[in-house]
């Protein structure tokens, strides 16, 4: 009886073990796929288009927006109606979207082709984050990090991938895409898999219990929408990531347009904003539970700001690296406290909508700023005012969070 019960345990860690590897490898496939399809190569393919200027800002918005519509709900509704359910979901848009860029003619349609891609990280990501929550209910944010970890693996290999293959196909944009649809048709694969393995599990929730739950989500959406600590460092997040979408975007054409660099160099720098953040955010959240997240928090956002106030008026490929370097370190000391203070600020019960709220506003800011970036580069100030409007925001946040009473006490 005894020898049964451990055989049983061990079956059922072994299946855990099994279903968050899969869910790993899956969203690593799957967050390679949706960077590579826009880092390097979403600025030139926009402008090989000829899109114009002032709309450029909205092609790159375009994928994040349905993370405001969808992220919170998609998260939600899946402990009503399974995890499963949505991971298949977003697996099919991981895997469809990249061959709708082949068929794009004409600018606008690149518009609708990214909204539809978005769909698909806006789903996966809080879906995932909660399907390795219920495997490791003891170890929740050892699982949870180890995944995020696998999954910025993919986001900073995809940015040397994708301009690797831009220089030696003398950039065949359809090429590249046909490699985002591999990459994006695996993790659907992954998905069915996935599937397959948790088939014979049953719901948890009863049918008569999901009005009751729904409304059960909607209170405690209203708790942290009315917390002015929350909404505080929810803002510092949105501007973060407002800089970091259109850094991300725009300066690829600053590399390619203006300094007129390679393909390699390109991949290189621009990379360096998703490579920098894989390492230093660790490192950063050791230190911001030991010194307290106001610390990080200021100091990421000065020195994120500098580098980006005098990018426009380089052209060395060496400063504009450590440069970009700098940013992205300041970009990770602010993101590795930012989730962690959220976390804090509210009941134990309501972290996880915490989260999800953190998210959507993250969204919001990263939507928003290619859009306004665009149209300041539209204009004749060009990249000379639009990388000195982003230190402003940075600042900003920066201000307001350092008046405020927030995390005072850690």
């Amino acid at each position: 009886m005894f020898k049964a019960g451990l055989l049983m345990a061990s079956q059922t860690r072994n299946a855990r073990d099994s279903t968050f590897l899969m869910i790993c490898i899956m969203g690593s496939f799957a967050i390679l796929s949706s960077t590579m399809s826009k880092n390097p190569v979403l600025n030139p393919f926009a402008t090989s288009l000829g899109t114009p200027e002032v709309w450029l800002g909205f092609i790159a918005a375009a994928s994040t927006i349905p993370g405001i519509l969808i992220s919170l709900p998609a998260a939600s509704l899946s402990d009503i109606y399974g995890r499963k359910k949505f991971l298949l979901i977003s697996g099919f848009v991981f895997a469809s979207a990249p061959f709708l860029y082949l068929s794009v003619t004409v600018w606008w349609q690149l518009i609708l082709v990214r909204f539809y891609h978005g769909f698909a990280t806006a789903i996966f990501v809080p879906v995932a984050e909660a399907s390795v929550a219920k495997l490791f209910p003891t170890k929740r944010g050892e699982r949870i990090s180890l995944f995020s970890s696998v999954t910025y693996v993919g986001r900073g290999i995809a940015p040397f991938l994708g301009a690797y293959m831009l220089l030696v196909t003398n950039t065949d944009f359809d090429v590249l895409y046909l490699a985002v649809g591999a990459a994006g048709v695996t993790a659907f694969i992954l998905a069915l898999l996935f599937l397959v393995e948790r088939k014979k599990q049953p719901v948890p929730l009863q049918q008569k219990n999901e009005k009751e739950i729904v409304r059960r989500v909607y209170r405690g959406w209203g708790k942290v929408a009315r917390n002015h600590d929350v909404l505080v460092v929810s803002f510092v997040q949105a501007c973060q990531f407002y800089t970091y979408g259109a850094v991300e975007y725009f300066l690829v054409g600053y590399l390619t347009k203006v300094v007129h660099f390679d393909w390699f160099i390109t991949g290189v720098i621009s990379g360096s904003l998703l490579v920098v953040p894989i390492v230093a955010k660790p490192y950063m959240g050791r230190i911001s539970d030991k010194v307290g997240r106001r610390i990080p928090i200021i100091a990421g956002c000065i020195i994120g700001s500098l580098p980006l106030l005098v990018i426009p008026f380089v052209v060395e490929s060496s400063i504009l690296l450590l440069l970009s370097v700098v940013y992205g370190f300041g970009f990770a000391a602010v993101t590795a406290s930012t989730s962690a203070l959220v976390s804090e600020l509210v009941p134990k019960e309501l972290v996880g909508t915490s989260m999800g709220f953190l998210a959507t506003i993250m969204d919001v800011g990263q939507t928003i700023g290619p859009i306004i970036t665009g149209m300041i580069i539209a204009t004749n100030v060009a990249y000379q005012g639009s990388f000195p409007a982003l230190t402003a925001v940075l600042l900003l946040s920066c201000v307001i969070f350092t008046l405020s009473r927030v995390a005072k006490t850690k």
